[in-house]
Protein backbone atom coordinates (compact mmCIF):
# COMPACT_ATOMS: atom_id res chain seq x y z
CA UNK A 1 0.00 0.00 0.00
CA UNK A 2 1.74 3.50 -0.71
CA UNK A 3 3.01 5.91 1.53
CA UNK A 4 0.87 9.34 1.49
CA UNK A 5 2.88 12.17 2.61
CA UNK A 6 1.56 15.13 4.93
CA UNK A 7 -1.00 17.85 3.08
CA UNK A 8 1.19 21.13 2.96
CA UNK A 9 4.32 19.66 3.06
CA UNK A 10 6.51 19.73 -0.41
CA UNK A 11 9.99 17.78 -0.95
CA UNK A 12 11.86 17.36 -4.08
CA UNK A 13 14.19 19.76 -5.22
CA UNK A 14 11.54 21.39 -7.80
CA UNK A 15 9.13 24.46 -8.36
CA UNK A 16 7.42 24.58 -5.08
CA UNK A 17 10.21 23.40 -2.95
CA UNK A 18 11.08 25.39 0.21
CA UNK A 19 14.35 27.05 -0.42
CA UNK A 20 17.35 27.18 2.47
CA UNK A 21 17.32 30.41 4.78
CA UNK A 22 19.87 32.65 4.50
CA UNK A 23 20.85 34.43 7.87
CA UNK A 24 22.02 38.20 7.35
CA UNK A 25 23.87 39.87 10.34
CA UNK A 26 22.64 42.91 11.73
CA UNK A 27 24.82 45.74 12.96
CA UNK A 28 23.86 44.87 16.34
CA UNK A 29 25.55 41.40 16.06
CA UNK A 30 29.19 42.91 15.39
CA UNK A 31 31.14 43.09 18.40
CA UNK A 32 32.22 47.04 19.17
CA UNK A 33 34.06 46.77 22.14
CA UNK A 34 37.45 45.70 20.39
CA UNK A 35 36.81 49.00 18.10
CA UNK A 36 36.38 50.99 21.00
CA UNK A 37 39.18 49.81 22.94
CA UNK A 38 41.58 49.98 19.97
CA UNK A 39 40.72 53.62 19.60
CA UNK A 40 41.91 54.23 23.25
CA UNK A 41 44.85 52.67 23.04
CA UNK A 42 45.30 54.95 19.44
CA UNK A 43 44.38 58.18 21.34
CA UNK A 44 46.64 57.68 24.59
CA UNK A 45 49.32 56.25 22.32
CA UNK A 46 49.39 60.04 20.39
CA UNK A 47 48.99 62.39 23.83
CA UNK A 48 52.31 60.62 25.28
CA UNK A 49 53.64 61.06 21.63
CA UNK A 50 52.80 64.79 21.83
CA UNK A 51 53.76 64.85 25.54
CA UNK A 52 56.97 64.07 25.21
CA UNK A 53 57.84 65.93 22.41
CA UNK A 54 56.47 69.23 24.09
CA UNK A 55 58.91 68.33 27.31
CA UNK A 56 61.77 67.70 25.91
CA UNK A 57 61.74 70.86 23.29
CA UNK A 58 63.92 73.42 24.86
CA UNK A 59 62.37 76.12 26.26
CA UNK A 60 65.15 78.65 24.16
CA UNK A 61 66.79 78.90 20.78
CA UNK A 62 69.75 76.49 20.11
CA UNK A 63 71.81 78.95 19.20
CA UNK A 64 72.40 82.95 20.95
CA UNK A 65 75.01 85.23 19.54
CA UNK A 66 77.38 82.68 17.88
CA UNK A 67 76.87 80.59 20.97
CA UNK A 68 74.83 77.26 20.77
CA UNK A 69 73.21 75.32 23.31
CA UNK A 70 74.41 72.18 23.93
CA UNK A 71 72.93 69.75 25.85
CA UNK A 72 75.33 68.69 28.00
CA UNK A 73 78.34 70.83 29.29
CA UNK A 74 82.01 70.80 27.50
CA UNK A 75 85.01 70.22 29.47
CA UNK A 76 87.49 70.66 26.87
CA UNK A 77 87.69 74.40 27.65
CA UNK A 78 86.65 75.75 30.99
CA UNK A 79 87.60 78.78 32.53
CA UNK A 80 85.81 81.12 34.67
CA UNK A 81 85.27 85.06 35.06
CA UNK A 82 83.19 87.29 37.37
CA UNK A 83 80.52 89.76 36.93
CA UNK A 84 79.95 93.09 39.28
CA UNK A 85 77.19 94.94 38.74
CA UNK A 86 77.74 97.90 41.41
CA UNK A 87 74.61 100.36 41.98
CA UNK A 88 74.44 102.39 44.83
CA UNK A 89 77.42 101.29 46.21
CA UNK A 90 76.47 97.98 46.13
CA UNK A 91 76.97 95.23 43.94
CA UNK A 92 73.54 93.39 42.66
CA UNK A 93 73.24 89.65 42.63
CA UNK A 94 72.90 88.23 38.83
CA UNK A 95 70.04 86.02 38.88
CA UNK A 96 71.35 82.10 39.08
CA UNK A 97 71.38 79.51 36.06
CA UNK A 98 71.56 81.94 32.92
CA UNK A 99 72.16 80.38 30.22
CA UNK A 100 70.70 77.22 31.52
CA UNK A 101 67.64 76.38 30.03
CA UNK A 102 64.82 74.17 31.31
CA UNK A 103 64.20 72.87 34.69
CA UNK A 104 67.67 73.72 36.44
CA UNK A 105 67.49 70.06 38.09
CA UNK A 106 67.13 68.29 34.84
CA UNK A 107 68.41 71.09 32.21
CA UNK A 108 67.51 70.71 28.28
CA UNK A 109 70.50 72.39 27.31
CA UNK A 110 73.67 74.67 28.49
CA UNK A 111 74.96 77.49 26.16
CA UNK A 112 78.73 77.43 26.48
CA UNK A 113 78.01 80.52 28.42
CA UNK A 114 76.07 80.15 31.69
CA UNK A 115 76.20 80.81 35.78
CA UNK A 116 75.64 78.23 38.30
CA UNK A 117 73.55 79.21 41.20
CA UNK A 118 76.37 77.48 43.53
CA UNK A 119 78.56 79.98 42.31
CA UNK A 120 76.98 83.86 42.35
CA UNK A 121 78.45 86.21 40.17
CA UNK A 122 80.19 83.26 38.36
CA UNK A 123 80.31 82.98 34.47
CA UNK A 124 81.26 79.52 33.13
CA UNK A 125 82.71 79.20 29.67
CA UNK A 126 82.75 75.91 29.35
CA UNK A 127 83.18 75.05 24.74
CA UNK A 128 84.69 72.28 22.98
CA UNK A 129 87.26 74.19 21.77
CA UNK A 130 89.48 77.19 21.92
CA UNK A 131 87.80 80.30 21.40
CA UNK A 132 87.18 84.09 22.30
CA UNK A 133 84.21 84.80 24.18
CA UNK A 134 83.22 88.77 25.21
CA UNK A 135 80.92 90.23 27.70
CA UNK A 136 78.29 91.40 24.94
CA UNK A 137 78.01 87.64 23.69
CA UNK A 138 77.31 86.70 27.85
CA UNK A 139 74.58 89.74 27.95
CA UNK A 140 72.99 88.32 24.58
CA UNK A 141 72.25 84.65 26.30
CA UNK A 142 70.90 86.80 29.04
CA UNK A 143 68.18 88.19 27.34
CA UNK A 144 67.63 85.24 25.41
CA UNK A 145 67.63 83.17 28.18
CA UNK A 146 65.07 85.93 30.03
CA UNK A 147 62.93 85.98 26.92
CA UNK A 148 62.28 82.17 27.01
CA UNK A 149 60.83 82.68 30.70
CA UNK A 150 58.75 85.96 29.51
CA UNK A 151 61.15 88.10 30.73
CA UNK A 152 62.64 91.52 29.50
CA UNK A 153 65.92 92.03 27.84
CA UNK A 154 69.36 92.49 29.58
CA UNK A 155 70.91 95.48 27.72
CA UNK A 156 74.59 96.74 27.72
CA UNK A 157 75.00 100.09 26.37
CA UNK A 158 76.14 104.01 28.05
CA UNK A 159 72.66 104.28 29.22
CA UNK A 160 71.38 100.37 30.30
CA UNK A 161 73.13 97.77 32.29
CA UNK A 162 70.99 95.03 32.62
CA UNK A 163 67.50 95.95 33.55
CA UNK A 164 68.90 99.59 35.28
CA UNK A 165 68.28 102.33 33.13
CA UNK A 166 71.11 105.31 33.74
CA UNK A 167 69.50 108.65 34.52
CA UNK A 168 71.13 111.94 32.94
CA UNK A 169 73.35 112.28 35.63
CA UNK A 170 74.35 108.92 35.72
CA UNK A 171 77.15 107.42 34.53
CA UNK A 172 78.81 104.30 33.55
CA UNK A 173 82.18 103.26 34.52
CA UNK A 174 83.88 99.79 34.07
CA UNK A 175 86.61 98.19 35.99
CA UNK A 176 88.82 95.50 34.66
CA UNK A 177 91.11 93.04 37.47
CA UNK A 178 92.82 90.59 35.69
CA UNK A 179 94.17 89.31 39.43
CA UNK A 180 97.68 89.60 37.93
CA UNK A 181 98.35 92.33 41.05
CA UNK A 182 97.85 95.14 39.47
CA UNK A 183 94.34 95.46 40.92
CA UNK A 184 91.54 96.96 39.08
CA UNK A 185 91.89 98.73 36.20
CA UNK A 186 89.96 101.32 33.99
CA UNK A 187 88.28 100.79 31.09
CA UNK A 188 87.13 103.19 28.24
CA UNK A 189 85.74 101.15 25.63
CA UNK A 190 82.97 99.65 24.61
CA UNK A 191 81.88 97.03 27.61
CA UNK A 192 80.29 94.63 25.02
CA UNK A 193 83.30 94.11 23.52
CA UNK A 194 85.53 93.40 27.11
CA UNK A 195 87.20 89.50 26.51
CA UNK A 196 86.39 86.57 28.77
CA UNK A 197 89.25 85.88 30.34
CA UNK A 198 90.08 82.78 33.45
CA UNK A 199 89.88 84.76 37.26
CA UNK A 200 88.94 87.84 35.46
CA UNK A 201 86.78 90.55 37.37
CA UNK A 202 84.64 93.29 35.34
CA UNK A 203 82.87 95.82 37.28
CA UNK A 204 80.05 97.52 35.79
CA UNK A 205 79.39 100.44 38.23
CA UNK A 206 77.17 102.81 37.92
CA UNK A 207 78.02 106.47 39.59
CA UNK A 208 77.21 108.09 41.92
CA UNK A 209 78.33 107.18 44.43
CA UNK A 210 81.58 106.26 43.11
CA UNK A 211 83.26 103.27 44.66
CA UNK A 212 86.78 103.47 44.37
CA UNK A 213 88.40 100.79 43.90
CA UNK A 214 85.76 98.68 43.45
CA UNK A 215 84.43 95.89 45.44
CA UNK A 216 86.59 93.03 45.41
CA UNK A 217 85.67 89.65 44.30
CA UNK A 218 87.18 86.21 45.51
CA UNK A 219 86.69 82.92 43.76
CA UNK A 220 85.80 79.88 45.65
CA UNK A 221 87.77 77.24 46.27
CA UNK A 222 88.26 75.06 42.52
CA UNK A 223 87.38 77.94 40.53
Amino acid sequence: MATKTKAGVRTGTGKGSRRPQVKVKRAADVPVLPFVVGAILLLFAVGLIIYFLANNKSTAPQNAAGVPCDSLEHTQVHYHAALQIVYQGNVLPIPANIGISGDPTAPTCFYWLHVHAANPNVIHIESPASQTFTLGQFFTIWSTWNKAQGLQNEPLNATHVSTLTLTPDEKLVVYIDLQDGKGPQLYTGDPNAIVLKSHEVITLEITPPVVTPPPSFTFTSGL
